[in-house]
């Protein structure tokens, strides 16, 4: 299937130059981006995906998230629904905010499907792990309980009805501040927040996942494939049900952010929350050593997850000969 045999789906009026789209694609450079074809910078890294701002005058003010796991159009297919499905029911359902978005999808050189989500490009220091390191330290408090209150959003959700269950990966990058003021930073109780990290629709239906669990793992190292599945596969999705793991997961986004010292006032804050929702959270407070146990087990499984995919991309290119198809970040501070 060649670029004129393609789904381009873009419900929300965004208009794309599908063919720089692809042009793009086609010149991209996996190991080192910065010095592919068509100009670009990357903007942040996911799990399975890559954040590209490209520099063309037709892709102005927009973000475009490539994500490459896919090995046939079916599975994209399969994604591309149950990614509408997500996006749905956070906003018209649970009352999520979302940024304008679309996407567009096609057969890359490689012959593999690729997707992009396209969304509108929103100001860095608006980002709240950008934010909160400009913010006053209440204000910083501030953020973080609006992010809790959005993330309750879906626990209440979840609560209505049995045969649908959201997850939502709360970590407080993945939302922006909507009418940021960089100059003068300050947050107001109840301001209004965008979620922009709709790639991994956690959706299950019945109990059943609707994002196939395997292509969590189509980026890992085949040669660790079969562990992750059997250890930790089910545990991860699974953390993103949990109301008290996601809020712990927010939590130790201080410590990723350097910024450890929040925490005391962030505990006091989440736990009064508990409290005063207990009817409907039931949850045991949260304590310090939980957090920090949580952020050196996560940080240790993530640094040794991508040094084993930094050999499987230097397996791929001199031993195999074939194209790594996935973009690594650089050097993570935690």
């Amino acid at each position: 299937m060649d670029s004129t045999d393609i789904d381009f789906i873009n419900p929300t009026g965004f208009k794309i130059d599908f063919a720089g789209l692809v042009e793009f694609e086609r010149g991209l450079d996996p190991i080192h981006p910065e010095r592919s074809a068509v100009p670009c910078r990357v903007l942040g890294f996911g799990e399975i995906s890559t954040v590209f701002e490209i520099h063309a005058a037709t892709f102005d003010g927009l973000a475009f998230k490539r994500i490459s796991i896919f090995e046939t159009r079916e599975e994209l297919s399969k994604y591309l629904l149950t990614y509408q499905e997500y996006n749905r029911l956070l906003e018209q359902d649970i009352g999520v905010h979302l940024p304008r978005h679309g996407h567009a999808a096609f057969i890359n050189q490689s012959g593999r499907p690729v997707f992009y989500i396209i969304q509108s490009k929103l100001p860095v220091p608006a980002i709240g792990n950008k934010a909160m390191n400009l913010l006053p330290r209440e204000d910083a408090v501030i953020l973080f309980e609006c992010v809790l209150h959005e993330l309750y959003k879906v626990w209440i959700f979840n609560q209505r009805q049995a045969d649908c269950q959201v997850g939502i990966d709360g970590q407080v990058s993945n939302w922006v501040i909507n009418q940021f003021d960089p100059i003068q930073p300050r947050v107001e109780p109840g301001v209004q927040l965008s979620y922009v990290d709709t790639s991994t629709p956690f959706i299950r239906y019945h109990g059943v996942e609707q994002m196939e669990p395997e292509l969590f793992l189509r980026s890992a190292p085949s040669f660790l494939a079969w562990i992750l599945r059997w250890l930790f596969l089910k545990d991860v999705v699974a953390r993103y049900y949990d109301f008290r793991l996601v809020v712990i997961d927010l939590l130790a986004n201080c410590c990723k952010e350097q910024m450890p010292e929040l925490i005391p006032d962030l505990l006091v804050m989440v736990n009064n929350f508990f409290a005063a929702q207990a009817r409907s959270l039931n949850l045991e407070p949260i304590e310090a050593k939980e957090v920090l146990s949580y952020y050196r087990e996560d940080a240790l499984i993530w640094s040794l997850y991508l040094s084993m995919r930094r050999v499987d991309r230097f397996l791929h290119h001199f031993i195999l000969f074939r194209p790594y198809p996935y973009i690594l970040p650089g050097r993570i501070k935690r």
